[in-house]
């Protein structure tokens, strides 16, 4: 799933993102309230960790305007300590939830994660035959044995996941996936893909993830 963090003090916005990472979430991280509201229409977030007090446009103000236009992404706010003024701010704008600085960043997750939970597109468990993806829970398993990935590991098999019957070019995984600042060779996604054939398909005699010449590729078995 990808987060949106948008927070001005980048040492915490860098922390944030290398621990939701860490978590299997794929991270956008902007410090600018207007490239925040541009980046929220842009692209299709599962929900959004917003700052309250931003350079170029607030966080409250970024909320109002993404509800005002019928973005109903869940929001998670985070305010300053002792700030009740501004938590009324953020909920009258149409956060979701509030978190006051400094917090923890496992109450952090957990609250992101309730969110996503609730949330207006909370994801459902996937099936492809045996295989079962739970996006919520970024967990992994076929039949009854479960499945570890790494973060990026499974963050590729959630996209191919999402587009069942439909090939996927390494360049539309690359850009789902991996960053806007990345500039490595789009071939990392096929070492990826060999990694997670070699985990969910090899050991279980399975064909899952299928190469489609000229194509990209599919995750077969979808509802069986």
């Amino acid at each position: 799933m990808r987060v949106l963090v948008v927070e001005d003090e980048r040492r915490l916005a860098a922390a944030l993102k290398w621990g939701l990472e860490s978590h299997s979430f794929i991270v956008d991280v902007v410090h600018d309230g207007r490239d925040a509201l541009w980046m929220a229409q842009e692209e299709e977030y599962a929900a959004i960790v917003l700052d309250l007090m931003l350079p170029g446009l607030g966080g409250d103000e970024v909320c109002a305007q993404l509800r005002r236009a019928g973005d109903q992404t869940p929001i998670l706010m985070l305010t300053a300590k002792g700030g009740e003024q501004d938590e009324v701010a953020g909920l009258e704008a149409g956060a979701d939830d509030y978190l006051t600085k400094p917090f923890s960043y496992r109450v952090l997750l957990a609250r992101l994660r309730t969110l996503l939970r609730r949330g207006p597109s909370a994801p459902a468990i996937l099936m492809f035959g045996d295989l079962e993806i739970d996006p919520g829970a970024r967990t992994c398993r076929r039949g009854s044995v479960p499945i570890e990935l790494t973060a990026r590991e499974f963050a590729v098999l959630e996209f191919l996941a999402s587009r069942p019957d439909r090939a996927v070019r390494k360049t539309e995984i690359l850009d789902q996936v991996w960053d806007a600042h990345y500039e490595g060779d789009v071939n990392v996604v096929e070492v990826h893909v060999s990694a997670l054939r070699r985990k969910i398909d090899q050991p279980f005699g399975r064909r899952g993830i299928v190469t489609v010449r000229g194509m990209g590729y599919l995750l077969e078995g979808r509802g069986g």
